[in-house]
């Protein structure tokens, strides 16, 4: 049997639990064995976009989108006799946008004259995106790995190659002749600067004060230049966003791949027809991997592509993983690396018709280490 949380054995022993209740962080919600709504505190009328009046009386299925897993544990609940504890379950809330992720403790309440169970709820979105993070962090160090033996792997008989042709080319008396060996040097130097850029600059990032909008839009001209007709490349940005330190190359040519990325993905559509967003916000108190930042700089580009397959999800940002058959699966890879240089990180969110990454750049301020 699960044990309850302080505050959830606290809050049941009051015979009048509002004020109690109202003080929490958690969402509290009582409702009687038909699974008809009796009382939800504050926290609990902020999370599902509704207030007490409104919800009193009203079955669950009527406040969430799908509410069978968490009526299976009100009944058991009630059944039994006994508290029950379930972790990272899905709830749907009809009058709030997407879906929650949340902790559920359901307990018997017997501060009613009909049987009645108490359930906490404690959103749980922000402990698993601190374990999605730390699990891209993780990739960050395998890709970084992996792309620079394969750099070293190539680079090296690259040269070998290039100085071949060139002897060849002064041994052979036909001009002719001599122009696939002018084909060999250039792709062979063409392959050697590819090269280079995997390996990345064996320098810290040169750092300077920067307005992040002189980077968004350097990088929406060049994207709307790429673009065909049918694709529009709009901004949405944040006028009040402080300046970063930044190495500016290398930001915008993390951004440059994200949005060539978004280009490709729109290219996809069975018209041709697309939308790219550029967006950007000042965010408060956000956890990239387990550290904690007080301010940091979201850049977002958004498209409306197909989105990305399920099977490349968790493994997207790996070099050489790429769902094109004609993309080399780098730019992410790339990207993912000259972002994390920056103490940041990389997101995406993807479903059919709108995928979204996110560049997190820390103000290099944290508070402390998320547990």
């Amino acid at each position: 049997m699960a044990a309850l949380p302080s505050s959830f054995a606290a809050a049941s022993a009051m015979a009048d639990p509002g004020r109690i209740l109202d003080s929490l962080s958690t969402s509290v919600l009582i409702v009687d064995r038909a699974s008809a709504l009796l009382y939800l505190n504050v926290a609990a009328e902020t999370l599902f976009g509704t207030s007490r009046n409104q919800a009193r009386g009203r079955p669950l299925r009527e406040l969430f989108a799908d509410a069978t897993a968490l009526d299976e544990i009100v009944q058991r609940a009630l059944e039994t006799s006994r508290p029950f504890l379930r972790r990272e379950l899905t709830l749907r809330p009809v009058n709030a946008e997407g879906e929650l992720v949340v902790d559920c403790v359901v307990a018997p309440y017997e501060e009613t004259t009909a049987p009645a169970v108490m359930i906490e709820i404690s959103d749980a979105t922000q402990h698993q995106r601190i374990s999605r993070e730390t699990a891209l962090l993780t990739q960050i160090d395998g890709s970084r790995l992996m792309i620079r033996q394969l750099a070293h792997e190539i680079k090296n008989p690259l040269g070998g190659l290039r100085g071949a042709a060139q002897l060849l080319a002064r041994e052979l008396p036909d001009e002719r002749m001599r122009e696939y060996t002018s084909v060999i040097i250039s792709e062979a130097d063409r392959l050697a600067a590819l090269v280079d850029a995997l390996l990345g600059p064996g320098h810290a990032p040169r750092r300077e004060l920067t307005n992040i909008h002189e980077l968004t839009q350097h990088v929406r001209h060049l994207l709307a230049a790429d673009a065909p007709e049918s694709v529009t490349v709009d901004r949405d940005y944040d006028p009040s966003l402080p300046p970063l330190q930044l190495d500016r190359n290398l930001v915008i040519q993390a951004m440059l791949n994200l949005g060539r990325n978004a280009l490709q993905a729109i290219a996809q559509n069975a018209d041709g027809k697309g939308r790219i967003v550029l967006r950007t916000r000042a965010l408060t108190n956000v956890n990239i991997g387990t550290r904690r930042h007080r301010l940091v700089a979201s850049v977002q580009f958004e498209d409306n592509g197909p989105g990305v397959p399920d099977h490349l999800r968790e493994t997207l940002f790996y070099p050489l993983v790429t769902g094109r058959a004609d993309g080399t699966g780098l730019g992410l890879a790339v990207a993912q690396d000259l972002v994390s240089r920056h103490d940041g990180l990389i997101e995406f969110e993807s479903r059919p018709g709108l995928t979204q990454f996110t560049i997190l750049l820390p103000f290099h301020v944290h508070l402390t280490e998320a547990s």
